[in-house]
């Protein structure tokens, strides 16, 4: 269902953020994200021509390459800062090395957080990371579906109770993993024993 129709109005600013996987040759992937921040307007910015973006330059354009295995695992990772508003802000682009032995599971933000929050990192490549683990989930699924044989017979299917969609109460999982359906009623009386 699309949104309604808006009030008239003005574009003044754009934030575009695209992830894309990648299947390697080596069996690894990568997975890309990139960020835009644009304006149609010319806006004040003293380290940048001459203290001036004009509209529809880029006032930020950020990317994070990070490539994993089907485990989700981080094998490398990779920053860039094309554009930025402050000369100093690509200084810190090689922190996000870090990654590199972290794996995308529950607690990947909570770390993510602990290594690039405040002046430990960039404020907008750390909001990049969320969309490049959702992507690194879709981009690899149907490859880890098929090896780990997920909501066949007895094997707990991965998105279980991961949103309304998926709870275990739900008609998706009665129609499609019956196995593992649980009625409301039930998940209720175990929640309040």
């Amino acid at each position: 269902m699309p949104l309604p129709q808006p009030t008239e109005r003005t574009l003044e600013h754009t934030r575009t953020v695209t992830c894309t996987g990648f299947k390697r040759v080596d069996g690894l992937w990568d997975i890309e994200g990139h960020l835009s921040d644009i304006k149609t307007a010319p806006i004040e910015i003293r380290e940048r021509n001459n203290g001036v973006v004009e509209a529809g330059e880029p006032i930020h354009l950020l990317a994070i390459r990070i490539t994993i295995d089907l485990e989700l695992n981080i094998h490398d990772a990779v920053a860039s800062m094309d554009y930025t508003p402050y000369q100093m802000c690509p200084s810190i682009a090689d922190r996000y090395k870090l990654l590199i032995g972290t794996r995308i599971a529950p607690g990947f933000t909570k770390k993510c957080k602990e290594l690039f929050s405040g002046t430990n990192g960039c404020t907008h490549l750390l909001e990049l990371l969320g969309p490049i683990a959702t992507t690194a989930f879709q981009a690899t699924h149907t490859e880890r579906k098929d090896i780990e044989g997920w909501g066949e017979g007895n094997t707990k299917p991965h998105v279980l109770n991961t949103c309304h969609t998926f709870g275990s109460s739900g008609e998706v999982v009665k129609k499609y993993w019956p196995n593992f359906y649980e009625p409301e009623n039930k998940i209720k009386a175990e929640n309040i024993s």
